[in-house]
Parts: structure tokens; sequence; C-alpha cells
């Protein structure tokens, strides 16, 4: 029997995970996601799947994350008709998470085509509705950790828990190549980091043949902190943005991470740890989400930090659109926790969108920011940003607390791998940028792993496996090798439309303004065709003469 692995996302990227594990007689899907970041990337979710869906036989599905279970309505509407695996609390968060996500992505569809309408642009659809989202839960099956379960012909698998976020797992799964030979496959999803409260440290079999292993924070070590330490660099940021006089705008992941920063705000404002301030959970994924954290989130003891947090005055949830738009109304100190974690969705951007400019307001910064993302962009520095077709100053003070990830760090990834030896051949790193796999390669070769058998797949790869070897197999990839990694044309005509605006604005008089505008219409109208020998890579850049200073 031939079994091929195929990386259709999180491959030298860290969203949209998906991949396809095919035989002779079956095909499963491992994760079907949503990808993030730039356009271009982003774009592969309009595009057709480079599979048949109708010929998939199941889904594994590690966590609710967006981008490891946001294009599993699309998969419906494309054929796909068989089960979707997934532990209790995954299904029931994915119930909350898939129609939320369809009704994002037709709001925002409405306010691009008003857009469009005005420009001469024809309309777009969005991917699915939250309706066909609806109708995809009714696939979803649900599993137990640590418990074999026939998923297709010849395949079987067991979910582990991966201690990322309520219901996470990493899949091990068994294909039956022949007669008693079997190839044992594991597929590490979002790892936590370990010694958390609200979570189990992440787990796992050894003696697996081949590894997939994310590759997040490869490139990252973090200190050890412990609960307390957590809060109270929280308590230190909330201080601080108190002290600056406006609100405090957190972006938060909706599942997981709100839950937390939320209990840890209550308690210590409770505490009076920190000034006392209303809380606003503007975000209806978030609220929903909470109520599955209420139902299941106490520890062995009985107490739930989620249900102590929601009976506090202090909190406020505006899930419908006119209680988020009173929010506006409100000035000084207050804190607005809102989705995605990214900036790049949700009702986050709308509150960007009126208080980036504002230099009294804090953005505290809590997850990972994918590239391509608004988060990323803001992380990185930009002084002006484009939110829903308008341009916005940056004047807002920008800060990051790391302490919240539900990502385990470079440390945590290799000694988590280390607990999986024996590994009989491969270890695929796959859901991190570059710069993340070579640093994760990098310590697994420092530990002891063979460099000649971890591999660093592209979207689309695929490799053909063995229990002693893998065969790297030619294909049609959706994205030129790098690209999904990379800022593409859209973010450079952003920056060059922002860089623009700077210098504009730092000019020193109108003559100057007007001698930098003359000058880059005239290299536009003058040269377009050296501007072509350049994206052709037949003539260097420097030919083209760049406009001189304006100040």
């Amino acid at each position: 029997m031939t079994v091929k692995l195929h990386f259709h996302g999180a491959a030298a990227s860290v969203t949209g995970s998906c991949y396809r594990l095919e035989t002779g007689s079956a095909s499963v899907l491992i994760d079907c996601g949503l990808f993030q970041g730039p356009k271009t990337l982003k774009s592969l979710n309009y595009r057709p799947f480079p599979f048949d869906p109708g010929r998939i036989d199941a889904v594994l599905l590690t966590h609710a994350h967006i981008d490891h279970s946001g294009q599993l309505p699309k998969l419906k509407l494309a054929g796909f008709d068989g089960r979707i695996h997934a532990t209790a609390s995954t299904r029931e968060l994915a119930a909350v998470m898939l129609p939320d996500a369809g009704g994002i992505q037709e709001h925002e569809v409405e306010q691009l085509n008003r857009r469009f309408r005005r420009r001469g642009r024809p309309a777009v659809e969005p991917i699915y509705t939250a309706r066909d989202a609806a109708a995809c839960l009714q696939l979803f099956s649900t599993v137990r950790y640590d418990t074999w379960i026939d998923v297709a012909r010849g395949i079987r698998a067991r979910w582990w828990d991966a201690g990322h976020m309520l219901g996470s797992a990493s899949i091990e799964v068994e294909v039956g190549v022949s007669g008693s030979e079997v190839l044992r496959l594991l597929f590490s999803g979002d790892l936590g980091r370990g010694g958390g409260e609200f979570l189990s440290d992440p787990e796992g079999p050894s003696g697996v043949d081949h590894l997939i292993l994310e590759s997040t924070y490869g490139s990252r070590e973090r200190p050890a902190i412990s609960a307390a330490r957590r809060r109270e660099a929280l308590a230190a940021e909330v201080i601080d943005a108190h002290r600056a006089g406006g609100p405090l705008l957190i972006p938060a992941f909706a599942v997981e991470r709100t839950q937390e920063l939320i209990t840890d705000l209550v308690d210590l404002m409770n505490a009076s740890a920190v000034p006392e301030a209303r809380i606003f959970l503007d975000s209806p994924l978030a609220i929903r989400a909470s109520e599955v954290f209420y139902r299941h989130g106490a520890d062995e003891a009985g107490d739930n930090p989620f249900a102590r947090a929601r009976r506090s005055s202090l909190l406020h949830t505006t899930e419908s659109a006119d209680e988020s738009r009173a929010i506006e109304q409100l000035r000084g100190w207050h804190i607005i926790v809102a989705a995605s974690g990214m900036c790049d969705a949700g009702r986050i951007r709308h509150h960007l969108k009126r208080l980036l400019w504002r230099p009294e307001t804090t953005l505290l910064l809590t997850g990972y920011q994918a590239t391509g993302t608004l988060g990323r962009l803001l992380q990185q520095g930009a002084r002006h940003v484009t939110i829903q077709g308008d341009e916005i100053q940056v004047r807002a003070r920008i800060r990051e607390l790391d302490a919240y990830s539900g990502h385990a760090d470079a440390p945590a990834l290799v000694a988590w791998t280390q607990a999986r030896r024996p590994i009989g051949d491969r270890i695929f790193l796959t859901h991190g940028e570059p710069d993340s796999r070579e640093a994760l390669r990098e310590r697994l070769v420092a530990a002891g792993f063979d460099e000649g058998r971890i591999e660093s797949p592209e979207i689309d790869d695929c490799f053909e496996l063995t229990r002693k070897g893998a065969r790297h197999h030619a294909s049609r990839p959706r994205l030129e090798p790098g690209a999904a990694a990379r800022l593409d044309w859209h973010n450079a005509r952003t920056r060059l439309l922002m860089r623009l605006s700077e210098r504009l604005e730092d000019a020193t008089d109108d003559q100057a303004r007007e001698a930098l505008l003359a000058s880059l219409m005239q290299e536009l109208e003058r040269k377009p065709e050296a501007a072509d020998r350049v994206a052709a890579g037949n003539e260097p850049l420097a030919t083209i003469r760049a406009a001189p200073p304006a100040n």
C-alpha cells in the first residue's frame, strides 16, 4: 500500500493547517483551517481545494481555532459528506466559532462590496455563510482522549491532550500498510506551554514512525513564568495604561486567551492591585465561547475561575452591534477586550480605527502576530495603517505581553519531541515561519536528532511514506516556495502609500511636497518599461532613478 502525506496548509507559514493522508483505499484530512496574513495567502481561502473534497473520507480535527477548522464549511459546500472527528470541547467550541466566522465573512463582504460599488468593481461572495457553518456542524462526531477509533478503511486514530486550549489534541494515526505492518504518524497540532493553571501539560505517544511537529515559537525562548508572575506582568501594563489617561484596548483570541485575561483582570481589581475599570468583552464569539468555559473549566477541586469572573459587576458583555457602538461614547479609563487577536477581523478593527490615532490609548498585544496581519504591522512600529480602506495615524502606545500565549516555546517543543523517542524516521516541521522552523531544526539537531531526517515542507508538498523513509513527490503548488511567509505586493503598496504620507507630513514646506510628488509622477509616467524590466529580473533596480529627498 502506498501512503502519501500532502501539506496543503501551515507549510512555511503559521495558518491554514491542513494535511491530507492518502492511501490506495482511503483519504483523510488532519485539520482544515483558514489562511490568515498577506492577501496572497488569504486568497487561497477563495480558491478551490487542491483535491476533490467528495473523495475525502473523514476529517480529524486537532482543535477549534479557526486556522485549524475554519475551512470545514467550505469543504462541505464543495462535496465532503464524511465525519469530522473531534473532542467534545472542540466540537462545542466549533459550534460557536464556525458560525461566527461565517457571520464575519458576510459582514465584511457586505462592507467590501459597498466600497466596490462606489469604485465600479464587481461584487464578491463570502467563502461561506453562518448558515453554511451551522449545516457543517451536523458532520461532527465526538471522540475521547486516549481511545482508538476507526476513521476510514485501514486507518485508525486516537487523540492526546495537547494542553493548548480547551479540547485541543495531538492526533496519533495508524495506517495498515500490509499484513501486520502498521505505519504510525503523530500530528502534534498546536502544543501548549505546560505548567499552566488552566490546562494540562501536553501529552503524546512514543515510538512513532513520523512526527508532524508545529514550530510556531521555534525561535523563541521564554523565561518560566508562574500564574502569579503572569498577573504581575499584566498588572504593570494596566497601571501604565491607566497613567496614560485613555482606554486599554486588548486584541485577544476569543477562545482561551480572552477567558484567561478577563479572569486575571477581575482578580487583580478585586485585590486592589490595579485601578478599577469597566471591562467590556466586545466579541459575540468570545461571549458565547465563554459559556463553554463556564460549563467545562472547573479544575479537579471543582473551582472554576471563569465562572468567578462572570459574576463580577466589573465585566460588561456587549453582544449586539448597538451595545458595541455605545462604547464609543466613553472617554478616559476603561478596558476593551475584543477579537481577533491578530487584529485582522471582528470588532477589534472598529475600535482600532477610532482609537489608534489617540496618544492616550494603549494597545496591548497578547498573542502571536502572523506575517502580513495588522497586528504584526503594529508590533513592528508602523506609523500609519489602513483599516477598512481608511488611513489611520498610529499615535497610541503599542505594548506586548507574551505571558498569555498558548504556544509552547522552543525548549518546550524540543522537550516534547524528545519524549516521543524513538522516532523511526522523519520529523516534518510545520505551522511556523521560515526563521522559526530553521531555529527549531538547529535545536533538534543539538538535541541529537538526525538533521537529514528533518523536513521543512512547502505548501502542497507531497511525501510518500514508509516505516523507514520518506520520498518527496513533485506537486503543483498553489504558491511559489516562500510566498506563504513573506509580505506580498498588497503589503508593499500599503507600505509605499504609508511612507509617502509620512514623507509628505515631514516635508519642510509645500514646495518640498510638490517636488516629491512631481518626481514620483515623473517616474511613473516616464519609465514604465524600466520597471517592467526590473520586475522581470532583467535589469537591476538601480537603473530606475530614485526620487530625491523632499527635505
